[in-house]
């Protein structure tokens, strides 16, 4: 039997790999299942029983304003003072319009697949990223912290391709799981779409879109999953990456926001992690540099910086390279015993 047939097996046998993931589906089927109950199909009885009752609330509007300035042409012509109370000139200038009572105000929501999905693939890639984080971590973590990987290396004395082959069975099965899932919560918001919101003018450019946006939370989730398994090789525990990963969280979205605020960083949120994973999944994302507008006078449109999904790519992808560079050299060249 191969070592990779045997990494895959050890990897899917572990306790904490099955909970998490019969914890994964669990809450993506309860994020999709009290999404549907949110949503409703729009019937054209709900839309006539909206646009009526916008119409009735026009008619009551109308009827109130032309009471009201009635009561002050009444109060001006017995010599009262009336602007304050009603206006220069009674309010005639705020007479109600149709557009102020819009029907669709009064319509409860409904899914639009077309303009929502994108957003629930990025909710679909934290939930899968940290399932990764969490199997990537422990999975090598546990073999070094219980001496499995010293022994494994008196069987496999190739340290390298022993570390190599583990992380290709945390990447294939990340592979797997997420493509699986990922196949099947598609599938629950077309049906949520179809059912109770509107699959309305999805084209083969929209379903090409999700597909990139389904390419970009794979990729993150094997980012992620490597990483972990890698900070987890260097600390030869779990918890090595999962102190790396709180770390690196408070540092970034806190620390750093905090020093470049107090140093007067110009569009200081391109320090900050969060602001790349944005413009991963929105294709791009706008900072702005609200100081440059103080001490100016009249209008003032502040200066922009655009992060596009290739920085995001050159900003995750080098950090995952050099996570795993040092973990295969630290696997070289330490002492195993």
């Amino acid at each position: 039997m191969s070592l990779y047939v045997t990494e895959l097996r050890r990897l899917f046998k572990r306790r904490l790999t099955r909970v998490l993931l019969v914890l994964l589906v669990l809450g993506l089927g309860a994020i999709a299942t009290a999404f549907a109950f949110s949503s409703h199909q729009l019937s054209p009885a709900v839309v006539a029983e909206a646009r009526a009752a916008s119409d009735a609330d026009f008619r009551q509007s109308v009827r109130d304003w032309e009471k009201s300035v009635a009561e002050c042409d009444a109060a001006k012509a017995r010599g009262e003072e009336v602007e304050q109370k009603y206006g220069p000139d009674c309010a005639r200038s705020w007479q109600p319009q149709p557009e102020m009572f819009d029907p669709a105000w009064r319509l409860p929501y409904q899914f639009d697949f077309r303009n929502e999905f994108g957003t629930f693939i990025a909710v679909f890639a934290g939930a899968v990223a940290l399932f990764a984080f969490l199997v990537g971590a422990s999975f090598v973590g546990a073999e070094w912290s219980t001496g499995g990987m010293m022994n494994l290396l008196l069987w496999r004395p190739k340290r390298l391709a022993v570390l190599g082959t583990k992380l290709a069975a945390v990447l294939t099965t990340l592979l797997g799981v997420t493509v699986l899932l990922g196949a099947l919560w598609t599938l629950a918001f077309w049906l949520i779409g179809t059912y109770r919101g509107t699959t309305a003018k999805v084209t083969d450019g929209v379903w090409a879109s999700s597909a990139i946006g389904g390419a970009r939370a794979l990729a993150l989730v094997l980012a992620v999953g490597a990483v972990a398994f890698a900070l987890a090789s260097l600390g030869r525990h779990t918890a090595m990456a999962l102190g790396v990963a709180v770390g690196l969280g408070v540092v970034s979205e806190i620390g750093i926001r905090i020093a470049v605020a107090m140093a007067g960083v110009r569009f200081g949120d391109r320090w900050v992690l969060s602001t790349y994973a944005l413009a991963w999944f929105q294709k791009q994302w706008t900072l702005l540099d609200h100081k440059s507008c103080e001490f100016v006078q009249g209008q003032c449109n502040p200066k922009e910086m655009l992060i596009t999904w290739q920085d995001s790519a050159l900003v995750f992808g080098l950090g995952t390279a050099l996570v795993l560079a040092a973990a295969f050299w630290m696997m070289r060249r330490r002492d195993i015993s």
